[in-house]
């Protein structure tokens, strides 16, 4: 017979056991837990995919990151050991995987260009509407369905040769011992679980912003989940993979604006079919053009302003990734 599992490890000191610097490990596995809760209300409370989910994952990094490098501070950690090179991989990690987030996010911007010209051509259209005028707006429609597909490839080939399975897989706690994983004044335990949560908020931001593959590691079962902060990972994770088997599983961008912006259009263009068959803009095709155009207006303005929130957000990380490394190589030069 196969020998039975080892036992769960836990990540968080006992109260036999604390020391000195326990109060702040445990103060970080508190706040670990209660931040992914808040995220998991907020993909409850919204939309599904929503940009408002999406920025609160990217604040929820950010927070993360400069608590860790707090978290650092008070306890004291020898200078030039083993700590400071797993936090710099960590960090590389986050750089390069959230490099690939914003370099996905910011093709949106050409989306949101054709989409705005496309809405500039049915107001003009609605104005004047002549022959001419409507199939301008159906060659605006299909260049903004056509810049929506090149986006959604683009991002796939991006995922693909940006992205390793492995800067987004969960680790195994049972291959580590409990001494390693309280290493370094429970640094290592601390920095263990972080990699966890990120890898899970990263995929989060991937699904959502740039390119959805359910085949990605969120979906396999892991074995980390005996941990204090489990039932909060666990939570969010089942919520993921329920949303996006409730949408098919399709690949893809996953961003609830972004869909919304191109079922607008779609049905835009529906209406333009039905008003070119009615020879014009006339009876109840005149109010119902009128609605979905401003409808596609405000998901393209939410889009536009969200997705560049998104982005100054991610500027901001990446100068906090900066900054935390210099400040850990600080505090190693001055001991």
């Amino acid at each position: 017979m196969p020998s039975p599992p080892p036992p769960p490890i836990s990540l968080t000191p006992s109260s036999s056991t604390m020391r000195p610097c326990s109060n702040s490990v445990t103060s970080f596995f508190s706040f670990l837990s209660g931040g992914l809760d808040e995220l998991d209300r907020c993909f409850a409370s919204n939309a599904f995919m929503s940009l408002q989910s999406l920025q609160r994952t990217v604040a929820l990094l950010r927070s993360l990151h400069s608590r860790l490098i707090g978290l650092v501070q008070k306890l004291h950690l020898p200078a030039g050991e083993r700590w400071l090179d797993e936090y710099m991989d960590e960090s590389s990690r986050l750089w390069d995987v959230c490099h690939v987030i914003k370099l996905g996010i910011s093709g949106m911007e050409n989306y949101n260009s054709r989409g705005a010209d496309m809405v500039a051509s049915l107001e003009e259209w609605r104005r004047n509407p002549t022959p001419r005028l409507a199939l301008q707006v159906m060659r605006a429609i299909s260049v903004c369905r056509r810049e929506a597909l090149r986006l959604d490839e683009e991002n796939r080939v991006l995922v693909d040769t940006k992205i390793e399975s492995a800067s987004l897989r969960f680790d195994d706690e049972r291959t580590y011992t409990e001494s390693r994983l309280h290493g370094f004044n429970g640094f290592r335990g601390v920095l263990y679980a972080l990699r966890n949560v990120s890898s899970l908020l990263l995929l989060i931001l991937l699904w959502g912003s740039v390119h959805c593959c359910p085949e990605q590691g969120v979906s396999e079962e892991s074995t980390f989940l005996s941990s204090g902060y489990a039932v909060s990972v666990s939570r969010l994770r089942r919520r993921l993979l329920g949303e996006v088997e409730q949408l098919g599983g399709r690949p893809g961008i996953l961003m609830h604006e972004f869909r919304a912006a191109r079922a607008a259009a779609e049905e835009l263009r529906e209406e333009m079919e039905k008003a070119g068959t009615e020879g014009g803009e006339s009876g109840a095709t005149a109010g119902r053009l009128k609605e979905k155009v401003e409808g596609l207006k405000a998901w393209l303005g939410t889009l536009r302003s969200g997705t560049d929130n998104l982005v100054a957000q991610l500027d901001d990380l990446f100068d906090e990734i900066v900054e935390g490394r210099k400040e850990l190589l600080d505090i190693c030069s001055h001991q």
